[in-house]
């Protein structure tokens, strides 16, 4: 029997971490297989929180609702900003 003097050493897997770009992408793809329009059900997600927009398909559902909805804001808006405005 272990003494409880001593340490008990814990290791815990590191969680994979998500990129939103590729949530983003996952999504997208989810979403235009189902025949959805993609942009219009991803503003809607973002503008009510509600994750029905958003396909079960593929798991899309559970994979948008990973990240905060600003954080997909964040990540479109700066893609947008670095494509057609940083050359102005």
């Amino acid at each position: 029997m272990n003494e409880i003097s001593h340490t008990q050493f814990f290791k815990t897997q590191k969680a994979q971490e998500v990129e939103v770009k590729d949530i983003i992408a996952d999504v997208y793809h989810a979403l235009t297989e189902k025949g959805y329009d993609p942009v219009n059900q991803i503003v809607g997600y973002i503008m009510s929180g509600d994750p029905t927009y958003i396909t079960s398909y593929n798991g899309a559902r559970s994979l948008v609702m990973k990240v905060e909805r600003d954080e997909i804001i964040e990540e479109l808006l700066g893609d947008y900003i670095n494509r057609n405005l940083k050359n102005r």
